[in-house]
């Protein structure tokens, strides 16, 4: 019976895969510092198939390059021994909620979920460490072999020290800051759909040096836009020189030819001015007044005639925007809106909300947004919190919810710099509004709040608590207000938290094992770890939705898991017998896994396969 590998999949080995099925000849087998036989690339042969294309030397070339890149490429390649434990206590509706909140790093977050939610990810939104030089960056330094890199991992680190201060005196005040950010976008990247986007808050500081990271893992022909955010209507940051008023929102396109057309619905300051109806195309809805006239520097004399209304012959002051047989057929349509003024007429044209078919009119992203500001979102948690100061310069949720906007529904929104929770308070407020079901996924790590801060007064000890609770508030508060029938109302979240792996270190070096302690190792799997953190490993490790329901039976008094009823089944009590393997067979699970020491004989083991074989023949066995 094939045993699940149960830590995160090697990108480095895929990555080869991925050469191999391009050019077949150039990935040989050879044998690693282990004696153990491999995929490997052989570069003399690729060179070959590349001879026309390879930069080699001292040549000149346009690329990214700073201290510490080979080892931030390991840092994103390398598999780690880790899982995602949950936490039933800290989450909202855990049975049915299809969003996830992770408490932990997030560079092992992310390699986690490579399996689970490749390609699934329509958006991305993180607002990441500014490097001010007063802010914190996580220390990653993984510069060692992936047998070391595994072996390590699988650890857990008691004092928890993943954070350090990136101050201007380290020495590699850039280079430290970009090794951090530049393995995490590389694995965000794998988890985009096609057509996904993501959108990175940064200020002047690192913002060419993330638009070099970004150009690096994206390829510049997927740059999309620099959107800049008008943050603050005060006195905006403090400068020798000039007041900055504003930050930069980076987006990338997966894919920009995937992605296609950007359209927004209209948003709550554009709907108010679609006051008026029109009977004759109700099914159009309300309709705005737009100006014919143009005041355009480009002048077009074809464009410049009188306008005859009810025998008054009416001239624009410079031109008209549409040509004289547009004209005419909107004067047929009834489309054009005449208005008396003191000095002359006015001619508006009428601007729908709905096009032809009743589908509502989008409208275009623009790159510059003047608000919502900081204050905003200052403001917004805390009158969640009881007006307590429990969080400083949250982005506001309104914007996020901008971008959004692009999203369609039960599409997977990701954010793993996800701090107090803007961007799931935003999702949810989405949600309610347009009655849609999207799915957020957050990642904070547990960064402990300081001793003297309003919100470590208030109880909250991290960051991750603030988060949380402030999607418990959040949703709360919208559920109590008006919202879309639609809606599912789904304001929950699975907490799963990042902790090193069910498995004993046996499980990773059962060549370690010396005969004399063989007794020792009867069991592999750790002894305080629950059935249901084993399972959440086992959805990791085969690739299945984190957020599926789960429904527990005992069936010949053994607790079995249901996953969405028969994508899987799991059972990791001991004493198996082939009755309850039989009884199994009855659903036809798509898969099934067994604790490895968990049968009650060799035999029973052995018969296993054999049995789903007869009588399931669809079934994947296995076990850990």
């Amino acid at each position: 019976m094939d045993k699940l590998k149960m830590h995160s999949p090697n990108l480095t080995q895929e990555n080869i895969a991925r050469i191999r099925e391009i050019f077949p000849g150039c990935v040989t087998e050879a044998r690693g510092e282990d004696g153990k036989l491999k995929l490997a690339v052989d570069f003399d042969q690729l060179r070959q198939e590349l001879s026309e294309s390879i930069v080699e030397g001292p040549q000149e070339r346009y690329h990214l390059n700073w201290p510490g890149k080979r080892e931030a490429l390991l840092t994103a390649n390398a598999p780690i021994a880790k899982t995602l434990r949950p936490c039933r206590e800290e989450s909202v509706d855990f049975d049915t909620t299809k969003n996830l909140f992770i408490e932990g790093d997030n560079l092992e977050a992310l390699k986690l979920l490579q399996e689970t939610y490749l390609g699934k990810v329509k958006m991305i939104y993180i607002d990441p460490p500014y490097n001010t030089g007063n802010d914190f960056i996580y220390e990653d330094d993984f510069a060692e072999n992936v047998d070391g890199f595994l072996k390590r991992s699988n650890q857990k680190d008691e004092e928890g020290n993943r954070l350090v201060a990136n101050t201007e005196a380290n020495g590699r005040f850039h280079s430290d800051w970009i090794s951090m950010i530049y393995p995490r976008l590389k694995l965000a990247r794998n988890l985009l759909q096609d057509n996904g986007v993501i959108f990175v808050s940064i200020d002047d500081g690192e913002v060419h040096n993330l638009r070099k990271a970004l150009d690096d893992v994206f390829g510049e022909q997927n740059f999309v836009a620099a959107n800049v955010w008008k943050k603050s209507y005060g006195g905006g940051a403090k400068s020798k020189h000039v007041v900055i008023l504003h930050e930069y929102v980076l987006m990338y396109a997966k894919s920009k030819d995937g992605l296609g057309i950007i359209e927004l619905p209209p948003d709550e300051g554009v709907l108010k001015y679609y006051k008026f109806r029109d009977d004759k195309f109700e099914i159009r809805g309300p309709f705005r007044k737009q100006p014919l006239a143009t005041n355009s520097m480009d002048e077009r004399p074809n464009l410049r005639f009188p306008i005859i209304w009810n025998g008054i012959e009416i001239w624009p002051e410079k031109q008209w925007q549409w040509s004289k047989d547009r004209v005419k057929t909107a004067l047929d349509n009834d489309e054009l809106v005449f208005t008396k003024k003191s000095d002359g007429w006015t001619v508006d044209y009428k601007q729908y909300l709905k096009d032809e078919n009743g589908q509502t009119r989008g409208s275009k992203m623009f790159s510059i947004w003047d608000g919502p500001y900081t204050q905003v979102g200052t403001r917004e948690i805390n009158e969640l919190f009881g007006n307590g100061k429990v969080f400083s310069f949250p982005k506001p949720s309104r914007m996020i919810k901008h971008f959004s906007q692009i999203t369609s529904d039960n599409d997977v929104i990701l954010d793993f710099f996800s701090g107090s929770s803007p961007t799931a308070h935003a999702v949810l407020k989405l949600n309610a509004e347009g009655g849609h079901n999207r799915k957020f996924i957050m990642v904070q790590l547990p960064e402990p709040c300081d001793e003297n801060s309003e919100a470590y007064k208030a109880g909250y000890k991290t960051i991750a608590e603030i988060g949380k609770e402030r999607i418990r508030r959040a949703g709360k508060k919208i559920l109590e207000g008006e919202y879309n029938e639609g809606w599912s109302k789904d304001i929950g979240f699975r907490v799963l938290k990042v902790d090193s792996s069910n498995m004993a270190d046996v499980y990773y070096t059962p060549d370690a094992i010396n005969q004399t302690n063989l007794d020792l190792f009867t069991d592999n799997i750790k002894p305080d770890r629950s059935p249901e953190d084993l399972l959440f490993q086992v959805l990791l490790d085969w690739g299945v939705d984190l957020t599926l329901p789960i429904r527990k039976e005992t069936i010949q008094g053994k607790t079995v898991f249901f996953v969405d009823e028969n994508a899987l089944v799991a059972c990791f009590d001991k004493e198996i017998t082939e009755e309850l393997v039989k009884e199994l067979t009855k659903v036809h699970p798509l898969r099934v896994v067994f604790r490895d020491s968990g049968f009650a004989s060799d035999a029973v083991k052995i018969n296993v396969e054999q049995i789903f074989r007869q009588m399931s023949p669809g079934t994947e066995v296995k076990s850990i």
